[in-house]
């Protein structure tokens, strides 16, 4: 049984919107955002206290594309990732970890210099610069969204989870109004998705069975 450690609207949700598209069973363990504080005993199984942390017997992964792309070759059975044969394996393994390195990695500071510093430390200097670096990034989906519907291979893949993600917290951070159509009608796709409903309703119903917060992390305030 895989094992998924989790926070509400984390990275974590990568793997659990995966998981949700290749119907795995699993069991979901929410924590409180960020579990390196608020979590202590979490440190126990994971030392860097950050989530994703995934176990699958004896293996254990931390990091949420690597973990997608774990998944998707390991269970999809060719339907979620690409082949090393394909044309456009290298494509896919670029969005996929350009979705955590380009377009997640800046939002972070966002994140924290916005929101989780206290008062004094913030920095709306920061924010506003990553902010504007996030967003000059997402001009490569344009082109690679100008006349397909997913970004590689000509179908959905794990690339586009971890993309997805991507959209996801910048969703949640406000920056959402600033997407380009292209954009923004990915992004509607994305949500549309079976699986990506039924991963938000998954990691709701376990925080709530948890007693751990429903809000996102993103939308977290520690003051």
């Amino acid at each position: 049984m895989i094992t998924l450690h989790h926070c509400v609207s984390a990275r974590s949700f990568r793997p659990l919107w995966l998981l949700e598209e290749l119907g795995l069973p699993y069991t979901l363990r929410m924590l409180p955002f960020p579990p390196r504080a608020l979590a202590r005993h979490f440190l126990a199984d994971n030392p860097l206290g950050t989530v994703p942390l995934l176990v699958d017997d004896a293996m254990r992964m931390t990091e949420s594309a690597a973990i997608c792309q774990y998944l998707a070759a390991r269970h999809s059975a060719g339907d979620l990732d690409v082949a090393v044969s394909d044309p456009a394996y290298g494509a896919y393994l670029n969005w996929l970890h350009m979705g955590e390195a380009t377009l997640t990695f800046p939002q972070t500071l966002v994140l924290r210099y916005a929101h989780f510093e206290s008062p004094e430390r913030r920095q709306p200097q920061v924010a506003t610069d990553y902010s504007r670096w996030f967003l000059a990034r997402l001009r490569a989906l344009d082109v690679a969204l100008s006349e397909q519907d997913f970004l590689c291979a000509d179908r959905f893949t794990a690339a586009d989870v971890s993309v997805g993600y991507a959209l996801m917290l910048a969703t949640h951070l406000g920056l959402a109004p600033q997407f380009s159509d292209a954009v923004r009608r990915y992004w509607d796709r994305l949500q549309q998705r079976p699986a990506f409903q039924r991963a938000l309703q998954a990691q709701h119903q376990a925080a709530l069975d948890q007693g751990v917060s429903t809000i996102p992390a993103p939308e977290v305030r520690p003051d």
